[in-house]
């Protein structure tokens, strides 16, 4: 078995969080409130997500959002290699 990368593992992980999160902005700044809502609504099963859709946000917030679900997937995504480390026998 092969090991993982810790940090390369993470820094895809969070990376890849941080295209979707772009995404997410994109969306959102192209189909307008009706649109995004529609959008997220069949992304989520049906879930009414009227109420909780804020298309005010500040391009500052939405940095800072960026940068949060960059460290919270790299957070994630090595601490996935690592547990996946951990159980690889090591053969003698």
């Amino acid at each position: 078995m092969y090991r993982l990368n810790v940090k390369k593992f993470g820094f895809a992980m969070g990376l890849t969080g941080a295209l979707i999160y772009l995404g997410c902005m994109i969306v959102m700044a192209t189909a307008g409130q009706e649109g995004s809502v529609a959008f997220f609504n069949s992304l989520l099963h049906g879930l009414d997500t009227t109420s909780i859709i804020r298309m005010d946000v500040p391009l500052w917030e939405a940095g800072l959002g960026i940068v949060q679900i960059f460290i919270l997937g790299w957070l994630i995504g090595a601490c996935i290699a690592a547990f996946y480390n951990a159980q690889i026998k090591v053969k003698k």
